[in-house]
């Protein structure tokens, strides 16, 4: 049976208050960090999703996002690196589309039946921008989802069906010159665009397939509006009570690419066998899928999913913290030069900074970061082998605070973390406050932006506290 095997999410720590952007609105968002982006958030949903699956096995990724670092750089060659899987396996990016989730999802599929991948990951992650003080601002949230397509018996979801419509339609666009989510005004785009293109692919897929409404357990429409995923259910005869996924409008915001995928994830954690999911996407057109649920989410993923990243947060009530960290608004840098590191550099040392992996000596066992030559325990030259640590957890073993040096979070806290079975290593934090940090505290390795200089984005690892 092909399917989904393993699911695995991710919602930034940090939340801005609604009411921090307009006075008297209720509710919050997801908003990635100052150091995060769509690669890092792909990244944190991929190794949630393969917690203890054998990354070998890993025939390919699928990056969905509208929101790519690079506009003439394969993101999922990125991700596919950070999640240490194998350099022999197809790698594609799907974006320009908020339906690019439940697209590269029937890829995915298709590649797994038909017998050119045995298991495809699809990764969506978006982190768009609405104009201050627009609609967008308010309702667009940060997020990723992943999902691990295979060929297996023990498969939580099986797509019994799908139905996609394209339509060429002037509603939610940006240009190669556009910053922010344009999009025409709000009736059209309700009306021509969701009411009736979200409807039209509902019942294409009802009809297609003999389906009546009574026959799915729960509705995931992946529509930007949440008044409009209401009005549709209505519409299409749906009870909003009973059928409808919760939008997590207030809680997270809507996600681009992500979206309908992340509706799909929190729903698979209450799911039942024999249930029936009604998953819509959105965005020039409509896809629609029926999803069979034949198995549980019972030990499939490393933390507690959706409910657990939504009650792990940091409430931000201050705008100009959040203007700062997209760029809204001018921060002054240092009076010094800085340089692009060299390509060369980036190249050779990308198993330590991409893969983060270090060495376990073969005569005494010591596992040493960065990797060495010579074993600073015994002393043995060249007998190492490699070892991951991005999937260890740790403990801070000390920490120092800088209030001087430039950064656009202050203030930098460089910590010296032992990891859980051997190996210590020297990096920043991030997603804490300094008052709270302590020795001996749990962390867990991120991966994270580290630099943007010369339209070059440089990437590594750094620690978090652990989130549970």
């Amino acid at each position: 049976m092909v399917g989904i095997i393993s699911c695995g999410c991710y919602i930034p720590f940090w939340r801005l208050s609604r009411a921090a952007i307009r006075d008297g609105l209720r509710g919050e968002k997801a908003i990635a960090g100052a150091d995060e982006d769509s690669i890092t958030m792909a990244v944190a949903a991929a190794l949630d999703c393969l917690g203890g699956t054998d990354r070998q096995e890993v025939d390919g990724i699928f990056l969905a996002t509208t929101t790519p670092p690079y506009k003439e750089k394969l993101g999922a060659g990125i991700v596919a690196t950070a999640a240490d899987l194998r350099r022999d396996i197809i790698t594609a990016d799907f974006t320009d589309s908020l339906r690019a989730g439940t697209i590269a999802l029937r890829a995915a599929i298709d590649a797994v039946k038909s017998g050119s991948a045995k298991q495809v990951m699809v990764v969506a992650a978006d982190c768009r921008l609405g104009a201050p003080g627009s609609s967008w601002e308010l309702s667009c949230g940060d997020g990723a989802v992943a999902f691990l397509i295979g060929d297996s018996e023990d498969v939580i979801a099986e797509v019994t069906g799908s139905y996609s419509l394209s339509d060429e339609i002037m509603d939610i666009w940006r240009s190669e010159e556009d910053r922010f989510i344009r999009s025409a005004e709000g009736r059209f785009v309700s009306t021509e665009g969701y009411s009736r293109v979200c409807g039209e692919a509902v019942t294409g897929l009802m009809k297609r397939f003999s389906l009546g409404k009574e026959d799915f357990t729960k509705t995931l429409f992946g529509i930007p509006e949440p008044r409009a995923q209401v009005a549709l259910a209505r519409t299409l005869g749906f009870d909003t009570k009973t059928q409808l996924q919760d939008s997590l409008s207030l809680e997270v915001g809507e996600t681009g690419a992500a979206y309908a995928l992340m509706l799909l994830a929190a729903a698979l954690e209450d799911a039942k066998k024999g249930d029936v999911f009604l998953l819509l996407s959105y965005g020039n057109g409509a896809d629609a899928m029926a999803l069979a649920i034949t198995g549980s989410m019972e030990n499939k993923r490393k933390i507690s999913g959706i409910k657990g990243y939504l009650n792990s947060k940091e409430i931000i009530d201050d705008y100009t913290i959040y203007a700062k960290w997209r760029g809204l608004l001018p921060v002054e840098r240092p009076p010094r030069p800085f340089g692009i590191t060299a390509p060369p550099a980036l190249w050779r040392e990308r198993e330590r900074n991409l893969r983060l992996y270090g060495v376990k000596c073969d005569v005494c066992g010591t596992i040493q970061y960065p990797p060495q030559s010579v074993c600073t325990k015994c002393h043995n030259r060249d007998q190492f082998e490699k070892i991951r640590l991005s999937d260890r957890k740790g403990n801070l073993f000390t920490y120092s605070i800088d209030h001087t040096t430039w950064a656009l979070v202050m203030p930098i806290i460089t910590a010296i973390v032992n990891f859980e079975g051997g190996g210590r290593i020297e990096c920043l934090m991030s997603d804490v406050e300094a008052a709270k940090v302590k020795t001996d505290m749990p962390v867990a390795m991120s991966f994270r932006k580290m630099d943007f200089r010369e339209g070059t984005t440089i990437y590594s690892w750094k620690c978090i506290p652990l989130r549970e």
